[in-house]
């Protein structure tokens, strides 16, 4: 998973990029000048107000522990919010993505596609 994260008044600038890789956090910074950057992915829980992580039945915020992808995402986009900053994530692979909006081609064709990227196996 890659993040930009980025000031609201400068979307084209990019401060720095984070990346969630097998449980391992990691953010690149660009732009020095701006302070706490190293606070953003401190593992630490995160608390998510309102039902967006909620399981059934339950009710109030939802604190995320530290370990997953929906703790790194919530991480970025509470903790930024108080540096002045915003997020982006960014998809990484799109090479096999496939797009109805923009589907160009059949069906067929689409998976004759896809499965050449494959390796054949034995």
């Amino acid at each position: 998973m890659l993040a930009e994260l980025f000031r609201l008044d400068a979307p084209e600038h990019v401060v720095a990029v984070a990346t969630w890789n097998d449980g391992d956090p990691r953010l690149e910074t660009r732009d020095p000048s701006v302070d706490g950057l190293d606070r953003l992915l401190r593992r630490t829980p995160v608390v998510v107000p309102g039902g967006f992580t909620r399981r059934l039945g339950m009710s109030g915020d939802t604190v995320l522990q530290p370990g997953g992808t929906e703790w790194f995402r919530e991480a970025l986009l509470t903790r930024s919010a108080s540096l002045g900053l915003s997020v982006r994530f960014v998809a990484e692979d799109v090479t096999n993505g496939w797009d109805p909006a923009a589907n160009y081609r059949t069906f067929a064709q689409q998976e004759r596609r896809l499965a050449s990227d494959r390796p054949e196996r034995t």
